[in-house]
């Protein structure tokens, strides 16, 4: 997947969170860091069904751009779902989780940056 594939996958995805009123949307640049992805998001919903609600509008407008089908964990319990697209890897959290999880804290190293730097 090329970086231009990557950088729209991330403007879906936030604009997909977006939609569903995801909360504290960061996307983190670690390309220049690991070689796991080239970015992060990370956001949080208020409960499972939105969290179910905002991960289910990604797909789906990612799906409709083409883009293959994430791995996906934690979309039952719905207190952390990552979905894996590759060289883009999403988490929505419940607050609680992303608070004790610090994901913000361990990536640190990564850069945040803005959707409009894309």
């Amino acid at each position: 997947m090329s970086n231009t594939n990557s950088k729209e996958i991330v403007k879906i995805a936030v604009e997909a969170m977006k939609d569903k009123k995801a909360s504290d949307v960061k996307i983190l640049d670690i390309s220049k860091i690991s070689v796991i992805a080239d970015y992060f998001i990370i956001a949080d919903g208020n409960n499972g069904n939105q969290i179910q609600a905002i991960v289910d509008n990604i797909q789906e407008k990612l799906h409709e751009a083409g883009v293959k089908e994430p791995r996906v964990e934690g979309y039952n319990t719905a207190t952390w779902v990552l979905l894996d697209y590759n060289d883009v890897i999403i988490h929505i959290f419940n607050k609680e989780d992303r608070l004790f999880y610090d994901l913000d804290r361990i990536w640190r190293d990564g850069k945040e940056i803005n959707i409009e730097e894309l």
